[in-house]
């Protein structure tokens, strides 16, 4: 009975190790942990504060979230709102931040080079794995809620 305690305590020193350091040697696990912030913003998209937004294919960066938000308009009532912190890089450079690039379809992330398209915020190439952080949008009349 002894000698089965001390074998399942034997294999048990072999793999826990193994279980323990495991999880923290892939960093495509780690990428996407943008810290969670209260986001619960109303845009007048009439405003000219907000004229992008006034046209479908339009956008507008605005103060919110964790770097701030940029915010897509996808169809006359369709919205779309990412963070713009780029899940590869926002721990080691606090002023990396997603662009829309002129192409007008996907955004930029001009430290790590990572590229995301702005229709839904997945991956399109780059070092970058998981897609942008996003938010919820509802219209409202005029009125663009934005919001987790």
């Amino acid at each position: 009975m002894m000698g089965e305690r001390y074998k399942q305590f034997l294999i048990s020193l072999i793999f826990l190790p193994g279980l323990v350091l495991f999880p923290h040697c892939d960093k495509s696990k780690q990428q996407n942990l943008i810290p969670n912030v209260h986001v619960n913003i109303s845009l007048d998209i009439n405003s000219t504060m907000y004229t992008g937004l006034n046209i479908v294919g339009g956008y507008e960066y605005i103060t919110g979230g964790y770097r701030g938000i940029v915010v897509y308009r996808m169809s006359y009532d369709e919205f779309v709102a990412y963070d713009r912190a780029c899940p590869y890089d926002h721990h080691e450079n606090s002023d990396a931040r997603v662009d829309v690039e002129d192409n007008g379809l996907t955004l930029i992330d001009s430290v790590c080079m990572s590229r995301f398209l702005l229709l839904d915020g997945s991956v399109v190439e780059g070092p970058a794995e998981r897609p942008l952080k996003s938010y919820r949008t509802q219209l409202e009349g005029d009125n663009l809620l934005i919001f987790n």
